[in-house]
């Protein structure tokens, strides 16, 4: 059931991020490649740019950046894409989640920010991967399924007996 599982249990490692000083033409072509409506966004690496993997274990979560805050802050306002950073329109100060919150800590969290993504940081506050609704909702439906089999079962098992 769901109290027994962490945010660590659910969340996708394999995150894709961006980075403040990105512009946010290019994080939007990220968020395309990857068929993702939302990115990390992470403090700088030693690189200079954003790479998707197991996350930039170490590296702090300093907003988030969805596809709303680019039709938002860009496309409703006329505003050229390649004229602005991803640091100038993330959510600053985004909700995270350690990976040993309980699922149901992080969905009460999630309700009252009104957010259906959050950040999975580790032990020392890097960044380890995203838990979304989606990924609840998965396992949800997997547990009612179950639960549907064993009533299906049950059913049948009755039906055999009074024959």
């Amino acid at each position: 059931m769901l109290q027994n599982l962490s945010a660590g249990d659910l969340c996708t490692r394999d995150t894709v991020f961006a980075l403040p000083q990105m512009g946010v033409a290019e994080a939007a072509r990220l968020m395309r490649e990857h068929h993702v409506g939302c990115l990390v966004v992470v403090d700088e690496g030693p690189s200079g740019r954003a790479v998707v993997g197991e996350g930039p274990r170490g590296r702090a979560v300093v907003g988030m950046l969805t596809d709303r805050d680019i039709v938002t802050a860009i496309v409703a306002k006329e505003v050229d894409p390649t004229l602005v950073r991803v640091g100038e329109v993330m959510s600053r100060e985004p909700l995270t989640a350690r990976e040993v919150d309980t699922v149901l800590d992080v969905l009460a969290a999630m309700r009252q920010r009104g957010v259906r993504r959050v950040p999975v940081v580790g032990a020392q506050g890097g960044l380890v991967g995203i838990l979304a609704l989606d990924d609840v909702l998965g396992v949800l439906a997997e547990q009612m399924r179950a639960v549907v089999a064993v009533i299906e079962s049950g059913s049948s098992k009755e039906k055999q007996r009074r024959v």
